[in-house]
């Protein structure tokens, strides 16, 4: 009887236990998936509106944002998947769609380019570093008295209430009228978006979102 040789045997038997080898490789190889949290959430605070696919607008809070997703309180509620444009201070106008919600708003992911992420995330790098070094400005900026005080509040319901202002400065104003929103409900004074910081004999406080500019409150109150 031939017996095979180890020259005859093992080049055919190792080539093919190889190929076997680098199967099993293959196929125990973990498959990549999308990192669903690629950017890191940071707390924020920042005001602004939200439109939905109805054209229908609403005031929102941004409680929490990362580069690829946000969480926003709002009046309204939204069913996940919608689509929703947002313009929020600092940051402008920002596209996503609702993922979930929760009570009080809901989760949006972000739709955006590459460099639009990267702005975002340099954003909220700007916005995190002043609230950790305190160089954000508490300072009271004085107050004047307008020359046009009539103006109008909206409400987070969409409900508009003629008010007057009292007097205004660069963080915020004093305005009368009959309502009084509950401390810190987010409203919006003529075209100045702010929340309510506490109540007046005749009517209320506001703190603006951002520290408006002279020109700005010109426009606006002349």
């Amino acid at each position: 009887m031939n017996i095979p040789t180890l020259e005859e045997s093992t080049p055919a038997e190792s080539s093919k236990e190889r190929a076997e080898r680098r199967l099993e490789r293959r196929l125990s190889r973990p498959k990549i998936v999308p990192d669903r949290r690629r950017f890191r959430r940071v707390p924020v605070t920042v005001f602004g509106r939200f439109m939905r696919e109805n054209k229908q607008e609403y005031p929102c809070e941004v409680i929490n944002m990362s580069a690829g997703g946000m969480s926003l309180l709002t009046p309204v509620s939204c069913p996940d998947k919608e689509r929703i444009v947002a313009y929020l201070d600092n940051f402008g106008r920002i596209e996503g769609v609702v993922v979930r919600s929760f009570e009080g708003g809901f989760a949006v992911r972000i739709l955006a380019s590459p460099a639009k992420q990267e702005k975002i995330a340099n954003s909220l790098t700007w916005i995190t570093n002043e609230k950790a070094l305190g160089l954000t400005d508490e300072r009271r900026y004085e107050r004047v008295v307008v020359a046009n005080p009539a103006s109008k509040l909206i409400l987070p319901s969409g409900e508009v209430h003629a008010c007057v202002v009292i007097d205004v400065s660069l963080s915020g104003a004093s305005i009368a009228i009959d309502v009084r929103p509950p401390v810190n409900t987010m409203v919006i004074l003529g075209r100045m978006r702010g929340r309510v910081v506490r109540h007046h004999e005749r009517g209320v406080a506001i703190q603006f979102a951002t520290l408006q500019n002279p020109d700005s409150l010109a426009s606006s109150f002349g």
